[in-house]
């Protein structure tokens, strides 16, 4: 791994072989879901942006690509300078602002925000001419890691669905029925016209939004493909949230304008289209679970919630009438599944202070810290004695009584809280004095079971006499929840 200094220097370094001056200041951008590192070069009150990327062949389809489409006057960004040698090059800087950004700045009200239907049928019309007009242009040579979206890719995806998502979420499946079902997928949807350019990655966060104008990014994992997938990919992007009768509006737009303008036949786009929905979020479903459950990167954690409900619209609405039978039981597991709930987005009505306070099991991991803020507490309440090597609490929880007077009668418990409290109570103050928002509390212990929810109970009471601030209270492993919202 290359150290974070050689890589600054190496962007320095291709930023004077452009300008021919040194820049007056770099600052590293926060990493997204991709392993690309950006930075933001500023010079003469301008700005343009530093990629570092080890992965050559993803380099050069992207500056590939990106030339083509510079070339038929697309909005993506300029390339400037280019060392592949060194995994280094410069774009032009398109601002910070993306589609999905301006969505969640109007809190997803598509209906009093017209701009952003307005965006998203632009960028519709947009996604034609990658998909049919750069397609006579495109060097398939480049493609990375495959040509085509074909089987290979489809079951590729499929897998990822299945070992990063299903097995790291914990939902249950017969392995056999599975790949049974796979096969026959992967076939059908293989089956399907794939002589177009398909970007792979359309989606409200890789269109930024610059002086009132569409430019698309993150087109470099492009190649050959079916036009469904990029659709769907755009229209079923989990975090956007687009409302069902909104998207059907949004399709409408598309496969009027590939008729009219390309004189393709709707009806045979629509024989095949839930089918790409399908895989598109089983393969994002992929994604939430390896970048977002293993790496905890807390976007993506937080895109499973409104995953499921597109899955369920779905199969509520007879989308999926292909023969999957185990698929579809896979999906009711997962739209019925406990783990998620508590990665549910928070509404609230002020804006205090929110602590969020969790026992759980370390047979598991360490909660995700929804607010991205990285920090808080993690205390291991292992060192305490132990209820559950006890017959009689094996049932119990750290609520019932039994358990209680064991731990106040046979554990320094007391005093491990009472060091917990002045700490916490530290933090606090310092937070509210500071005007931060967010502070996550856990505590855990061998299952999640006794120890760790006793001291999570006492915390939340403490806290809930003490400050006037937003308290959350979640045992993971007993599926129990309590608030307070001031």
């Amino acid at each position: 791994m290359i150290a974070n200094h050689i890589k600054l220097d190496l962007i320095r370094n291709i930023f004077l072989q452009w300008h021919g001056k040194k820049a007056d200041f770099i600052q590293k951008l926060p990493q997204t879901a991709s392993y690309r590192e950006y930075y933001r070069i500023s010079f003469d009150k301008n700005t343009v942006i530093g990629v570092f990327n080890e992965d050559l062949k993803e380099n050069e389809a992207f500056l590939s690509f990106s030339k083509t489409f510079s070339e038929l006057n697309f909005k993506v960004p300029k390339v400037l300078q280019t060392d592949l040698e060194n995994n280094v090059y410069l774009l032009d800087d398109l601002g910070d602002m993306t589609l999905y950004s301006l969505i969640h700045a109007n809190k997803h009200d598509y209906k009093s925000t017209p701009k952003l239907i307005e965006y998203y049928k632009k960028s519709l019309e947009q996604l034609l001419k990658f998909q049919i007009t750069a397609n006579k242009k495109i060097d398939y040579n480049y493609c990375y890691p495959r040509a085509k979206f074909d089987r290979q890719s489809i079951l590729w995806d499929l897998n990822y669905f299945k070992y990063d998502f299903l097995k790291l979420g914990r939902i249950g499946f017969d392995e056999q029925l599975l790949e049974n079902d796979f096969q026959k997928f992967s076939e059908f949807v293989a089956s399907v016209n794939t002589d177009y350019f398909l970007y792979r990655d359309f989606q409200s966060r890789n269109i930024m939004i610059k002086d009132n104008e569409i430019y698309f990014i993150d087109y470099q994992g492009g190649r050959k493909g079916a036009l469904q997938y990029d659709v769907a990919s755009l229209l079923y992007d989990a975090k956007a949230e687009i409302p069902n009768p909104l998207r059907e509006t949004l399709l409408t737009h598309y496969l009027d304008k590939l008729e009219s303008d390309y004189n393709f036949d709707r009806t045979d786009f629509l024989k095949s289209y839930y089918a790409f929905v399908l895989i598109r979020i089983m393969q994002a479903m992929g994604a939430y679970g390896f970048r977002g459950l293993f790496e905890k990167k807390v976007h993506l954690v937080k895109s499973i919630l409104p995953a499921r409900k597109n899955l369920k619209y779905l199969l509520d609405n007879g989308k999926l009438d292909f023969n999957i039978p185990h698929l579809h039981t896979v999906f009711e597991n997962i739209i019925t599944s406990e783990e998620f709930n508590i990665y549910e987005d928070r509404d609230l009505p002020n804006n205090k202070l929110s602590v969020t306070i969790t026992s759980f099991s370390y047979k598991r991991e360490i909660p995700i810290d929804l607010a991205d803020n990285g920090g808080g507490f993690v205390f291991d309440c292992r060192g305490l004695n132990n209820p559950g090597r006890h017959l009689e609490f094996k049932l119990l929880n750290g609520r019932d009584t039994e358990v209680i007077k064991y731990l106040e009668e046979n554990s320094d418990v007391e005093n491990f809280l009472s060091h917990t409290f002045l700490l916490v109570d530290s933090t606090i103050e310092t937070y509210l004095e500071r005007g931060f928002k967010d502070l996550m509390i856990n505590f855990g212990c061998t299952g999640g079971q006794h120890r760790s929810v006793y001291c999570a109970d006492k915390l939340f009471n403490h806290i809930k006499n003490k400050y006037d601030i937003n308290i959350f209270l979640s045992h993971i492993e007993q599926g129990i929840k309590e608030e307070v919202i001031r």
